[in-house]
């Protein structure tokens, strides 16, 4: 169940690597509807993409923010290569050309993105009485016990 609560602490298992990509859009004139919506309609289709062949492209998981005017996804994949393989492909080109053909001269809509290579034990979460999210949601999601019991040991230094 995907809003299960998980009552107590819990971390991830932080023995692989990781890439954290955050991709966000930005509406800087609310009025020019039909200059921004087209970029904010080309994700749904490759969210769902995502998620029908997680294994297959390593894309772990993701949040979604969406604020006054700007929105933001944080997403986690298996490999940098994933990531640049998926950004490659055929429904991310075909939205990235419409972008660029819908935004030329437009700047009615900007975009964003950020991309974070991890180490395995250089990254750590904790939750409390929460449903699977984050990195808890993207990776292994286990109890906090005696052995990683504060940041500093959940981080392998």
């Amino acid at each position: 169940m995907a809003n299960q609560i998980f009552n107590g602490r819990y971390t991830v298992d932080n023995s692989e690597d990781i890439i954290i990509f955050i991709i966000g859009m930005r509406v800087n004139k609310r009025i020019a509807i039909h200059k921004w919506l087209p970029v904010f309609n080309a994700m749904p289709g490759m969210i769902k993409e995502l998620y029908m062949n997680k294994e297959e492209l390593g894309f772990l998981s993701m949040e979604s923010y969406f604020g006054f005017r700007t929105t933001a996804m944080i997403q986690y994949w298996r490999s940098i290569e994933d990531l640049l393989a998926y950004a490659k492909s055929e429904k991310h080109l075909k939205a990235w050309k419409n972008f660029n053909q819908k935004t030329r001269n437009n700047d009615a809509v900007g975009i964003y993105h950020e991309t974070f290579q991890v180490s395995k034990g250089h990254y750590e979460s904790i939750s409390v009485n929460m449903p699977h999210y984050g990195l808890g949601k993207a990776l292994n999601h286990i109890p906090i016990t005696i052995e990683r019991n504060s940041a500093s040991k959940r981080l392998k230094k």
